[in-house]
């Protein structure tokens, strides 16, 4: 099975797609068909971050809607910002 190609909205250059809508919905659409595997992977990286610094629970919906409208600007926008004070493991 070959991997299915897109043209990645976030790393800009064409690279294996995800191989299933991975969020519900248009905006899980729109992931689906423009975003590669390393860059989805990225933002799950990200996405964690954000949980961990600013304790967000994804079972409460206005957290919920902070990481959708977060993950929409870091796959198609102008880039998610890490917290204030964020300081990644190991450079403390």
């Amino acid at each position: 099975m070959t991997d299915r190609m897109v043209q990645c909205a976030l790393l800009k250059e064409e690279l294996p797609g995800l191989l299933y809508q991975t969020y519900p919905g248009e905006l899980g659409k729109r992931i689906y068909e423009n975003i590669s595997q390393p860059a989805w992977q990225k933002w799950m990286a990200h996405q964690t971050m954000l949980i961990n610094e600013h304790r967000l629970s994804p079972i409460k919906p206005a957290d919920r809607k902070f990481i959708e409208e977060e993950m929409e600007k870091f796959l198609f926008g102008e880039g998610s910002e890490k917290p204030d004070g964020y300081v990644p493991e190991g450079n403390q």
